[in-house]
């Protein structure tokens, strides 16, 4: 079973999306959801995009190399600071780096020691638990003051897609997992849906303000920042601003202390500003590469490769080869555009994998005619000499034509018009494929088989 990420787990259990909406029936399928449908953006981004809307946030800024770092430390000018490792990724704090140091967050009190974590932290990958063990890379950090709260909070500005609003989702328990407090303490969470056409009057941030338990001191500077960040999310297309903690300080002032911010990528046409702080470096090489061929590639733990066109097909496909006792190694749909070149490239993509011990190819010819996808799949098994079995189900315009172009090629692909004979052929000659690799001996298929 695919676990669902970080983002979608909150939206089901704290935020009450409709489950449906994210599970599969036999898969939960993560990223599928969130494929490059919310770009994501480093903390130091966040903050500078809320400094220019006038929300409180803490002195700091971006550090480069070490010597930035130093450099920054002295321009904040106090002797109690953080840094912060810029990952794409939560639980930096609790995190290891490649190197052997722990934390991705740490208390620092003078510019020598911001450079000295620096010099740690950028170039090395931080594991976390959700980086996976191969950790994601640290090319910045993020120096700022440290401030001390009286109360902490969380507020997170969301789209709700049960009802098709937005929704400001708090809690009084700021400054930990709101998972954690979904699932002990749902009481503590509320959940207030905005109209579309009225938004975010004085009287519901107030409203806001007063529940979470701001003094009154700071209940209106909290009004603002609330309707402030609403503002991000209204014009900034964003499809989540999550502020935790957002803090009352000392001296009562609404702060923001950290923040993660993500943007439909439906609406990059009209936030180019935004989309040119995308840090490829966070994401899989492989998916960067399938999404400027426009391909939805997304890579699983399994071992058969997955070339479907649509995404429901996509999800049946995944489904169907987990009950025959396989599992997809990707999620690939070429959508509308299965031309013989984007197979090409999608099959470039599944088997650059080397877990990858047979490709179920899944298309149904509407848009596209089958003895175009036919084409396209034996021009590319004979340019990349696959030796990986291929199965193939096609279905649709020219289905005839296919199968003749198929059965013609000489080429050892399983052309098998019934999903579920398909399926389980594919299951079987992964599994043939990796017992041969575990003993180290070569395995060659004929048609007959």
């Amino acid at each position: 079973m695919f676990k669902l990420g970080r983002s979608s787990r909150a939206l089901a259990s704290a935020f009450a999306v409709s489950k449906q909406q994210l599970n599969s029936s036999v898969i939960r399928a993560p990223a599928v959801s969130q494929q490059r449908r919310a770009l994501s953006i480093h903390e130091y981004l966040s903050a500078d995009l809320m400094r220019k809307y006038g929300i409180a946030v803490p002195d700091g800024a971006v550090a480069f190399s070490a010597d930035e770092a130093e450099a920054v430390a002295k321009k904040i000018g106090t002797d109690d600071m953080v840094i912060k490792a810029q990952v794409l990724a939560g639980g930096r704090g609790k995190g290891t780096f490649d190197n052997g140091l722990k934390g991705g967050v740490r208390v620092i009190y003078s510019p020598t020691e911001s450079k000295m974590f620096a010099d740690q932290m950028i170039g090395h990958k931080l594991v976390t638990k959700q980086t996976g063990a191969g950790g994601r890379l640290c090319n910045a950090v993020y120096i700022c003051e440290r401030k001390f709260a009286r109360r902490e909070f969380y507020l997170a500005v969301l789209m709700d897609r049960a009802t098709q609003k937005p929704v400001i989702v708090s809690s009084s328990q700021g400054g930990m997992d709101i998972e954690t407090v979904a699932k002990e303490t749902p009481d503590a969470i509320n959940t207030t849906y905005i109209d579309l056409e009225v938004g975010v009057t004085d009287e519901i941030a107030r409203g806001i303000a007063v529940n979470l338990g701001f003094s009154e001191q700071c209940v209106e500077e909290a009004k603002d920042t609330i309707q402030k960040l609403y503002k991000i999310f209204q014009e900034k297309d964003a499809t989540q601003i999550e502020i935790n903690p957002l803090s009352e300080t000392s001296d009562h002032r609404a702060m923001c202390m950290d923040a993660k911010f993500n943007f439909d990528d439906n609406a990059e046409f009209r936030q180019q500003d935004v989309f040119e702080w995308r840090d490829t470096s966070q994401e899989d090489p492989e998916e960067v590469r399938a999404a400027k061929s426009n391909l939805n590639f997304i890579k699983l733990d399994g071992d058969i490769g997955c070339l479907v066109n649509g995404a429901g097909l996509a999800m049946a496909t995944m489904d169907i080869i987990k009950l025959n006792g396989g599992a997809p190694a990707n999620f690939l749909d070429v959508g509308g555009g299965a031309t013989p070149a984007a197979i090409k490239e999608a099959f470039e993509l599944i088997t650059s994998e080397s877990n990858v011990s047979a490709v179920f190819v899944n298309i149904f010819g509407g848009i596209v005619r089958c003895d175009a996808i036919a084409t396209g799949l034996i021009q590319t098994v004979e340019s990349l000499d696959l030796r990986i079995p291929i199965i193939a189900r096609l279905q649709g315009t020219n289905v005839e034509q296919a199968h003749k172009l198929i059965s013609e090629s000489g080429l050892k692909i399983f052309s098998i018009d019934d999903l579920q004979s398909a399926a389980e052929k594919a299951v079987q000659l992964s599994k043939v494929v990796k017992m041969a690799r575990e003993i180290d001996v070569g395995v060659e298929f004929t048609l007959g088989i």
